[in-house]
């Protein structure tokens, strides 16, 4: 999630819960960060997320941050146990970085040489330590701007997206990058707000008696969370960055603004 005024993901949470082990099969464990100010609460637990207590918390706790990023885990590479739950958070450029990715990548062993090494045994911490040590060489010991931070993830995503699959989500708390390989899909919610109805959950809520009409909260996901909403699908290889609940390409596949204009 990323939003323009601090906001609470109770609502989408709940039905995302249920994927963990109820209306889907990732039932390896769960995760969830919040980005508050400088700081981060991140939640993990190898239980799945719909029998764990951790995640009831946060159903029940209506925590308010501009940026979440949470997941639930089928694992492919890697033992169930809490150090390979993601999201995984790192430090760079005096910042916190959050990290997550369903997918499954092959044959990706890079040689990491710097201080971003794996703590579990997952290809997707892996993966964030990679990320984090090529943006560090390539930028040095301070943040580029976001046009040249978003320039430079493009290019080694694509390269990483080469050995599989690689739906991921990266934040350090000012903008959410998500990257598509098979299916991510995003909506907008902002005034005039209307009800939303949950697909894996009866749950409802109308957003026009909790919101005002200067909010603007983005959802991404795998896979739609609503009935009733119009979600947008990412293009394969597609790299979006959302700043204040809005989307901005980053990046456009080869032949995808042809294919959209057929």
């Amino acid at each position: 999630m990323n939003c323009n005024v601090p906001t609470d993901i109770v609502f989408s949470f709940t039905g995302f819960a249920m994927r963990g082990g109820r209306t889907d099969t990732h039932h390896d464990g769960w995760g969830i960060a919040f980005f508050e100010g400088a700081g981060v609460r991140h939640f993990v637990d190898h239980q799945a997320a719909v029998d764990s207590p951790v995640a009831t918390l946060i159903k029940t706790y209506p925590i308010k941050s501009r940026n979440v990023i949470a997941h639930i885990r089928k694992a492919t590479q890697g033992q169930v146990a809490l150090e390979n739950c993601h999201p995984f958070v790192r430090e760079l450029w005096g910042r916190y970085w959050v990290f997550a990715h369903n997918g499954d990548l092959k044959d990706f062993h890079p040689e990491l040489d710097g201080p971003f090494r794996p703590v579990g045994s997952t290809d997707s911490e892996r993966a964030f330590c990679w990320l984090l040590q090529q943006l560090r060489r390539r930028f040095g010991d301070s943040q580029p701007a976001l046009d040249k931070l978003g320039a430079g993830l493009d290019e080694l995503v694509q390269g990483i997206a080469a050995h599989g699959t690689f739906n991921m989500m990266l934040s350090s708390g000012t903008a959410l990058f998500a990257h598509c390989s098979t299916s991510l899909h995003y909506l907008v919610r902002q005034h005039p707000f209307d009800t939303a109805i949950l697909s894996d959950e009866d749950m409802r809520v109308d957003f026009s008696q909790v919101t005002t009409p200067n909010d603007r909260v983005a959802i991404i996901v795998t896979q739609p969370l609503t009935t009733n909403e119009r979600w947008t699908a990412f293009a394969p290889g597609e790299l979006l960055c959302f700043v204040d609940g809005l989307p901005q390409r980053v990046a456009q596949p080869a032949g995808a603004a042809a294919d959209r204009l057929k």
